[in-house]
């Protein structure tokens, strides 16, 4: 059997999926498509991937097979699954011909015969005629703040799943305190400084390889750190929050999902918040997640082009790839900070902010492109790492279309 993962309404999910599909978006421990690739193990796999995005995913990936002409005993999945076990099981049932849909929306796909299923647009022709379609309601996550109050639920399956280790023994350093060590899981070369506390009484807490817990920081499960990532001195990291490879995190974090090579050092707060990867957040930035009437969120749509109902109270802020926050920066409930934004000043940052905005919340110009695609190069090349001829391509394009 084939495997081929594909996905549907990636607008929904900017502007962190404005870089990158909607299955390599973190929730819980691991990336969307990676939990679906473990738990439907195939053959072959393959990813179906919006047009817009197939040069940056032939650079990143040149191993991938992208959009192909796919044939004989097929299972298409949409990277968008709200992954459960029953659903899992669900899946695995189909028999060729079937089809699993939430409301008017595809799950997954099993075809003996699939040529020409190079995009979405034909596996839901071909699925719309396909008979003995079953319904699950709400199986799909349909924005950002879906994952942000999914991730608890998925950092406990994943751990328990991928990690979980009876005989997972370690010894940690003098001075560090870990509460419940049989919810702990260690990746080698992980750095506990003294003064740690790991407190995994509520929920599996793992550090994965070379990660470095510095002096008198608080980590309470369910919590994921990533690879080679630094969690600062005295910093606080409530349950709920998943941080991923090569970030510099501080101060108070509580329910938040952090994509990768972000920094956000120092003192501040961070709650219920999506971020993407290359964000930089100043000293004492701090962003709010509950409004003072307790009602529900709005965060703006992209693919509405207004605002919709996050579908929760705690809601706090999404920030896109390579935005840039000065020192004091107060981030308003829901704000949604487009790709590549240079912000700082006094003025509270709400709403949305265009890509590319530069200047004071109220106050703001367009960033040159040329000056944010230096930026950007720089910023890359302190990780040894480079901006790619389809990554400039693709800001170039994004740029032009704003």
């Amino acid at each position: 059997m084939k495997l081929l993962l594909f996905e549907d309404k990636r607008s929904s999910f900017f502007p962190i999926c404005q870089t990158r599909i909607v299955g390599d978006l973190r929730c819980g421990i691991l990336k969307l498509r990676q939990r679906l690739e473990a738990s439907f193990p195939a053959d072959e796999l393959a990813y179906i991937i919006d047009e817009a995005l197939i040069p940056l995913y032939r650079e990143r990936h040149p191993d991938w097979e992208l959009n192909p002409q796919g044939n004989g005993d097929c299972l298409y999945i949409n990277n968008r699954l709200r992954f459960t076990e029953a659903i899992q099981a669900e899946i695995l049932e189909l028999q060729p011909g079937n089809a699993l849909f939430s409301g008017t929306s595809l799950i997954a796909l099993r075809a003996s015969q699939a040529d020409g299923f190079a995009t979405e647009q034909s596996i839901l022709e071909q699925a719309g005629i396909i008979c003995h379609q079953s319904l699950q309601p709400k199986a799909l996550y349909e924005q950002l703040s879906d994952l942000i109050h999914d991730n608890d639920r998925l950092l406990r399956y994943d751990f328990e799943n991928f990690f979980h280790d009876k005989e997972n023994f370690f010894e940690t350093e003098p001075g560090v305190t870990i509460l419940n060590p049989y919810n702990v899981w260690l990746g080698d070369q992980v750095d506990l400084k003294p003064g740690v506390i790991i407190d995994a009484s509520d929920g599996p807490v793992v550090i994965d390889e070379e990660a470095v817990i510095m002096h008198n920081s608080v980590i309470i499960g369910p919590c994921y750190i990533g690879k080679r990532s630094m969690i600062k001195i005295n910093a606080k990291i409530y349950q709920g929050c998943s941080i991923g490879p090569v970030c510099k995190i501080g101060g108070e974090v509580e329910g938040s999902i952090i994509q990768a090579y972000t920094n956000k050092q120092h003192d501040g707060f961070l709650g219920h918040a999506y971020l993407g990867e290359w964000v930089n957040i100043g000293a004492d930035t701090n962003n709010s997640d509950l409004k003072n009437t307790y009602k529900n969120v709005a965060v703006y749509s992209y693919a509405t082009k207004s605002k919709i109902d996050s579908g929760t109270q705690f809601m706090g802020c999404l920030i896109g790839d390579h935005v840039k926050l000065g020192i004091n920066s107060t981030i308003n409930t829901g704000a949604v900070l487009g790709l590549g934004s240079n912000l700082w000043g006094r003025n509270l940052i709400t709403d949305y902010i265009p890509e590319f905005s530069w200047g004071e919340a109220g106050f703001l110009s367009r960033y040159r492109l040329e000056d944010f695609i230096q930026t950007a190069s720089t910023v890359k090349a302190r990780r040894k790492l480079s901006l790619g001829k389809a990554e400039i391509a693709l800001f170039k394009q994004l740029f032009a279309t704003d």
